[in-house]
């Protein structure tokens, strides 16, 4: 049970199955790329062109290389239905995947302009384990904000993040990134064709999603192919070489192929599906891919760039959600008093105690007391690689200290459309990925109430306005000043959302402790830590 619960929460993102709202009226649409024709459709006053292909499929000797170059195709393609999602062992949508996944989709507003339009390029979370680009339905976006909307499909798991000598000459345990920077490569050469304006491109994405957008902050191999950015609860984490090699070594020696120099052509002869099913511990919450650093795609740590400046400098839209890691509390719904004492000394060593002052086991909120308080307190600390709480108010700053078109963000509705795994009587609050039906209404797994709709519409027109100006502020709305001013916005249902205090968020957060602590990320798992604590699932 515990199992169950804690994999469909991590790739909450990627779990989201309602599909998108099918057009009323369909017309062909054709537009020349630089491998050939495409035939979309438009309706609704979009136009949506579905499963383009921007690199070579990565199978046969292409498996674990860079991407290359897609091939040329004769006559017009059919581009009416998306590409198969990257190959992984629990797709989001119950889509087919295939190690031929690299497509992405674009959604651009029918009508021209004499003017390019502002691009919103999105890369989906899922922690590089799950989740695909056809997930997110463009069209909305698009239609409100005049602009044109891409989403991509890049390599994943295994197949995306493995680092194992042998395996190629560049890019090992970062194929993912490269193929992000591949379609950022393509948007440059051909967003023009569809009414966009490669010289106004926002990389934006969610939880691995938003870790890849530092990552490509920090990349210096993307420079100049996007000039705006937007992260959405996704920290600056990363892997040195040496951590990702030895975690290849593991996967490989699970796989049945051993650590020695043989072991990349062992794996290169299994096919998909065993080296899915070989990878399942290849991922979860903190043992899963992430990007590595110390390689020329990514010399600096993006964490480290960030502190240090060696980062792309362009505006910043930032934000996390008030409540983002209590989902992931839930192997803990049913431990007593005694079990969540003893992992919280385990987490905290030394500093147990004050954590325990400040986040009492609170026997009143049975069974959930344990879940209630961990959510809040591995929310604040940020212990799950920075996301949300103190140590992601830390990230803003660093960022703003640098560049003065940073805009910080806390989703605060805590009661949103609940979609995956919960139980009974669980409240999961402004939890990780909450914020999601808000920018993409067609993933709303019941419809918005009509507070959570006036919410809706003003995100979508704040993350436009951002993508067409480098500045969330638009007509109409509350103002959304530089978190250089110490402020930023409180996105609340309704017409509740406003500019706050930083010391407001710190307060909430209590990152006067936090801050004043040294602690370090999570090394294992809340699933690990609840059977450590001897937590039984019912």
């Amino acid at each position: 049970m515990i199992r169950r619960v804690l994999a469909a929460v991590v790739s909450l993102a990627a779990l989201i199955t309602v599909p998108s709202a099918a057009p009323t009226v369909s017309r062909p649409l054709t537009v020349a790329t630089d491998k050939g024709v495409v035939e979309g459709a438009a309706a609704n006053g979009v136009g949506r062109f579905l499963g383009i292909p921007y690199a070579a499929p990565p199978v046969g000797d292409r498996r674990w290389q860079p991407p290359a170059p897609a091939p040329a195709w004769p006559g017009v393609r059919s581009a009416d239905r998306p590409g198969a999602a990257c190959a992984q062992t629990a797709p989001g949508g119950g889509a087919d995947t295939s190690e031929d996944c690299l497509h992405l989709n674009v959604y651009a507003p029918e009508r021209r302009t004499d003017r390019p339009l502002p691009v919103l390029f999105w890369i989906h979370g899922g922690g590089f384990m799950s989740g695909s680009g056809d997930l997110y339905d463009g069209s909305q976006l698009a239609r409100t904000n005049n602009i044109v909307v891409v989403t991509i499909n890049y390599r994943l798991g295994v197949f995306g993040f493995l680092d194992l000598p042998g395996l190629s000459e560049r890019g090992g345990g970062n194929y993912g990134l490269l193929d992000q920077q591949a379609a950022l490569r393509w948007t440059q050469r051909n967003i023009a064709a569809f009414g966009g304006d490669p010289g106004r491109v926002t990389v934006s994405g969610e939880s691995a999603g938003g870790q890849s957008v530092c990552a490509l902050m920090a990349s210096p191999p993307a420079r100049g192919l996007f000039d705006r950015a937007i992260m959405q609860s996704g920290g600056c984490p990363s892997l040195t070489s040496a951590q990702a090699t030895a975690r290849g070594k593991s996967y490989a020696t699970a796989a049945g192929c051993g650590g020695s120099a043989a072991a990349a052509a062992c794996l290169r002869a299994k096919r998909p599906d065993e080296l899915l099913a070989a990878g399942r511990d290849f991922g979860g919450i903190l043992n899963g891919p992430l990007p590595v650093s110390g390689v020329p795609e990514l010399p600096v740590a993006p964490g480290v760039a960030v502190r240090s400046g060696r980062f792309a400098d362009v505006p910043l839209l930032i934000g996390a959600n008030r409540d983002e890691i209590r989902k992931w509390a839930l192997p803990f719904a049913h431990a007593t008093k005694e079990q969540y004492e003893r992992v919280i000394g385990q987490q905290f060593g030394p500093h147990a105690d004050g954590v325990l002052a400040r986040y009492p086991y609170d026997a009143r909120n049975r069974p959930y007391g344990a879940a209630y308080a961990l959510g809040a307190l591995w929310t604040d600390s940020s212990v799950f690689y920075g996301m949300g709480g103190c140590q992601y108010q830390r990230l803003a700053d660093q960022f703003a200290s640098r560049q003065p078109r940073t805009y910080f963000y806390e989703f605060g509705d805590r009661n949103p459309p609940s979609h995956g795994p919960t139980q009974p009587g669980f409240a999961a609050g402004a939890a990780h990925a909450a914020e999601l039906p808000y920018l993409w209404p067609s993933m709303s797994p019941k419809p918005l109430t009509p507070e959570q709709r006036k919410l809706s519409r003003a995100m979508m027109r704040y993350w436009g306005a951002f993508v067409r100006d480098g500045n969330p502020t638009t007509h109409r709305q509350v103002p959304w000043p530089s978190y250089r001013d110490a402020k930023l916005m409180s996105l609340l249902p309704g017409d509740r959302s406003r500019a706050v205090n930083s010391g407001a968020y710190a307060a909430r957060h209590r990152c006067s402790f936090w801050n004043g602590i040294d602690y370090d990320w999570l090394t294992t798992d809340p699933m690990y830590l609840a059977q450590r604590a001897g937590v039984s699932a019912r």
